[in-house]
């Protein structure tokens, strides 16, 4: 008898960290793998973040924090909505998480009940889908073409709203296409949405500092439907703080008490030294995350130009976070000492064995025809990787 709750079944297992622990056991092996299946940020933890961290160690600032965040903190969070995105959200409508992650499952669990539909432009992160399915809702898919960057148009966002459409779920900057909506584009959505009032719209905007066409722009931002937004962030990304496992959430307050109510069930508070750590960055000097996001630029043109020279590979140079998506279709039906590529697992699969590089399959992200590079590694592994890359698809054949 299998005594598995059915609701894992109803889930998979998230491929990027699948991939990743792929690849990890091949390099506990002895084998040099490239790994380019995480999104994580090579750079260390700024300095005086961990700095921070020290002091509260030695202040014994050690004990349970408060379920929705110190209150340090969320005044912290409040003022660098304010600063940066234009969001007025006030320190009770913020809820401090562990990790990103965490807050968009409260949100989740907040307002979605069985047989909800949720509203999600493809491609897409691979835990928005089995999020909304642990609750018993019903992801709706909606395709967004490389033609336009992989982004959804108001017209496809509109035919897709039925009476069972309770939220709207999306990123920008994209995982994984790296696309960035533009304050046009998100007018249209918002035009749309504002004839819908029963839709929240949940903005996940983890990677808000990694943009390399201007000024970040949230949804939450828009006056007439500023009500209905939840928005996601942390501090993976933009500080270099992957471990530190420390997530946001700006809601209207009844949400925001939700899921306060939520987590209080589960984790409770965040870490007391990450949520110390946090206020150095979110009050302190910036100048080490434009520094990063400056090497992400680099490196997005040194991986683009390489992507470039393979033949058959589709990709346009995203806009912001550190990831390619390029379309591998002509790859797929192709073989290697009798092995054929019949899907974008198989050629992941491939290259990590016989190239020795990690990627992950597109089919994670809701594309079956495309695979995932993160371009979150050093300039010399990057070139390695290309190499790699490269010889592997030229030794398949039809």
């Amino acid at each position: 008898m299998d005594s598995i709750a059915q609701r894992v079944h109803s889930i998979n297992e998230p491929q990027t960290i699948a991939m990743s622990k792929l690849a990890r056991e091949l390099m506990a092996t002895g084998v040099d793998v490239v790994n380019l299946s995480l999104g994580e940020p090579d750079f260390e933890t700024p300095a005086h973040i961990k700095q921070a961290a020290k002091d509260a160690i030695d202040n014994n600032f050690t004990y349970y924090t408060p379920v929705a965040g110190n209150p340090d903190l969320r005044q912290a969070i409040s003022a660098k909505f304010l600063r940066d995105s234009d969001l007025h959200y006030t320190p009770d409508q913020i809820v401090v998480t562990t990790g990103a992650k965490q807050a968009i499952m409260n949100t989740i669990m907040a307002i979605i009940d069985p047989l909800d539909e949720v509203i999600i432009p493809t491609p897409y992160w691979v835990s928005y889908s089995e999020m909304v399915k642990l609750m018993g809702g019903v992801p709706v898919f909606v395709s967004g073409i490389l033609a336009n960057n992989y982004k959804i148009t108001a017209e496809q966002l509109e035919a897709v709203i039925t009476s069972k459409s309770k939220a709207f779920l999306f990123s920008s900057p994209c995982n994984p296409t790296g696309s960035v909506y533009s304050y046009s584009e998100l007018e249209l959505l918002v035009k749309v949405f504002e004839k819908h009032p029963q839709i929240f719209i949940i903005s996940d905007e983890i990677y808000e500092y990694i943009n390399f066409v201007g000024k970040h722009v949230s949804i939450g931002s828009f006056a007439s439907i500023r009500d209905r937004v939840i928005t996601i962030n942390g501090l993976s990304k933009g500080f270099a703080m992957t471990g530190w496992r420390l997530g946001y959430l700006g809601a209207p307050k009844l949400i925001a008490q939700a899921c306060e109510k939520i987590q209080g069930q589960f984790t409770s508070g965040t870490s007391s030294i990450s949520q110390k750590a946090a206020v150095a960055a979110l009050t302190g000097d910036l100048t080490p995350s434009y520094a990063m996001v400056d090497a992400f630029k680099r490196r997005r043109k040194l991986f683009h130009e390489g992507l470039e020279t393979i033949p058959g590979l589709i990709c346009n140079n995203p806009d912001g976070a550190f990831y390619f998506f390029p379309n591998i279709s002509a790859y797929l039906g192709k073989s290697f000492e009798g092995k054929k590529m019949n899907t974008a697992t198989d050629l992941c699969l491939y290259l990590l064995n016989h190239a020795h590089v990690s990627v992950v399959t597109g089919e994670a992200f809701g594309e079956p025809n495309c695979i995932r590079i993160s371009y979150a590694a050093s300039e010399e592994k990057l070139t390695k990787a290309i190499g790699r890359i490269k010889n592997a698809l030229g030794e398949l054949i039809i």
